[in-house]
């Protein structure tokens, strides 16, 4: 996944969704519009599964991440012992 669609998804996550499950939560409760509990339901379930996705992708880039710094020690510790 690139950082830029990391970062859509993201604010998606964080920002968008939050806002419009308690936005439609609200107008149903004052306008008594039509399925308002399995509507914020519904959307609550797509933010907490679309959380999981993008931890699940953080913690891979950041093992990655990780594992590549941790070679890039090991060769450095044998570049020195070859001197």
């Amino acid at each position: 996944m690139s950082n830029k669609t990391y970062d859509i998804l993201k604010y998606i996550a964080q920002i968008i969704l939050p806002a419009l499950a308690t936005l439609y939560g609200a107008l149903a409760g004052i306008w008594g519009l039509p399925y308002g509990e399995q509507i914020v339901a519904t959307i609550s379930a797509v933010d907490l599964f679309l959380g999981a996705v993008l931890k699940v992708s953080t913690t891979k880039y950041e093992l990655k991440n990780l594992i590549e710094m941790r070679s890039l020690i090991e060769e450095d510790r044998n570049d020195e012992e070859i001197e």
